[in-house]
């Protein structure tokens, strides 16, 4: 039971990594999302960035420990995706790609916000002509 808990989280994890990645998309049909991808965003940047522990990677090793194995290695990002995703060193174009995507995503979100709300008052029924 604990290996398929322990795969259950890693694909908990892959989806949270691409709701960080791609979630402003989601957020243009969607809006309010954005509010739950600002909040995984940040969360995905102080993981990487500080030494907080990621609570899916915590689970993952809890998982891991009931089957008699140790931790992840070095931790998700680098069991699963260094080395067999990518190579490490694309790293650095990897996270500005990373912004980049997220920040394209977020004017998307903008314009469709300000499109929808500049329109609001707008009904859409044609004249009628007479004579």
């Amino acid at each position: 039971m604990a290996k398929f808990l322990a795969d259950v989280t890693v694909v908990v994890h892959i989806l949270a990594l691409a709701l960080i990645g791609l979630g402003g998309f989601l957020a243009w049909r969607w809006p309010k999302l954005i509010f739950v991808h600002m909040f995984a965003a940040a969360w995905g940047v102080l993981v990487n960035v500080t030494p907080v522990p990621c609570p899916l990677t915590a689970l993952e090793n809890y998982f891991r420990h009931q089957q008699g194995l140790g931790d992840l290695p070095g931790g998700f990002n680098a069991y699963y995706l260094y080395g067999t995703v990518f190579p490490q060193s694309w790293l650095p174009a990897i996270g500005i790609i990373a912004i980049v995507v997220v920040a394209y995503s977020y004017v998307g979100v903008y314009h469709r916000w300000r499109h929808r709300h500049d329109h609001a008052g707008e009904t859409h029924v044609r004249p009628v002509h007479l004579g």
